[in-house]
């Protein structure tokens, strides 16, 4: 994460140090480190088919649009079996209304999770942002090769259909979404931040850090950068899983209801999984 906060680098550090030398190797790994994996990043590998494209953004030179090309929309049979299929499509700057944020807790380990946002436009569109470890070919994610520059970092700009159901059917698990207070010139500034960080890591790949590089910090980082402070340095940032309780002690989604309740509601698995097919999928898993 880019805070001058000095913790979480000495924890990173340590970590790197504590396991190379127990040599623990993460599943599906032949050894605790590919070193000269680790000595550079690269956006030239062998990557998995449906990571295989990066997004990019041509901003208007009237500065008021913003074109992204290779949006993906898969349709998912399982997490393995896909059709994939990509867009390009146009924003007006003006029609970005709105962010959403995502929590996907990991089942055997709710603390952990995979976090999202979502841009909603004028016209009803959603625009899903999910930042990913970039995997090779055959290679799963873990934690600890996350901690040992194993993985490139990347965003995945996807049409929200397939963000959202890629987690509710072909992975089974539990999606809660929750409605910010960005107002839309807000929701439009990080917008262009957001792409801007796309086209950035398009040009100068970055390893992926499971500590200070992840899902949840590069969020954290947008809104900081708007908002200097907002998202304060907190060890549920590390924890994504919690996340969303921290979101809600600082004011930022809503908070007129006990937390407990908010986060009830903001289940929207079955939702997904009742309207997957229906045109206004977007609109009906948020009434």
């Amino acid at each position: 994460m880019r805070l001058p906060a000095i913790f979480p680098q000495i924890a990173q550090s340590v970590l790197r140090v504590v396991l190379c030398a127990a040599g623990i190797a993460a599943p599906g790994c032949k050894s605790a480190v590919d070193f000269e994996k680790a000595m550079a990043p690269s956006n030239e590998r062998d990557w998995a088919v449906d990571q295989q494209r990066l997004p990019l953004a041509e901003f208007g030179k009237d500065g008021n649009s913003v074109t992204v090309r290779n949006i993906r929309n898969c349709s998912y049979i399982t997490g393995d079996t896909f059709v994939i299929d990509y867009y390009d499509d146009t924003f007006p700057l003006d029609d970005v209304r709105s962010v959403d944020y995502f929590v996907v807790p990991f089942t055997a380990m709710p603390s952990l999770a995979h976090t999202m946002i979502s841009f909603g436009m004028a016209d009803g569109r959603y625009l899903g942002v999910s930042v990913e470890v970039r995997k090779e070919a055959g290679e799963t994610y873990s934690p600890l090769r996350g901690i040992m520059r194993q993985y490139e970092i990347m965003y995945v700009v996807a049409d929200e259909r397939d963000m959202i159901q890629l987690r509710t059917h072909a992975r089974g698990d539990q999606v809660y979404l929750y409605r910010t207070k960005a107002t839309p010139e807000i929701a439009q500034k990080m917008f262009v931040e957001v792409m801007r960080r796309a086209n950035k890591l398009a040009e100068e790949p970055e390893f992926y850090d499971t500590l200070v590089n992840n899902c949840t910090t590069n969020i954290a980082d947008h809104v900081n950068e708007l908002a200097p402070g907002r998202v304060p340095y907190d060890y549920r940032l590390m924890l994504p899983g919690l996340s969303d309780r921290l979101l809600y002690d600082v004011g930022l989604i809503d908070t007129s209801a006990p937390f407990e309740d908010v986060k009830r509601r903001s289940n929207i698995t079955a939702k997904a999984r009742q309207f997957d097919r229906h045109p206004e999928f977007s609109r009906l898993i948020r009434r």
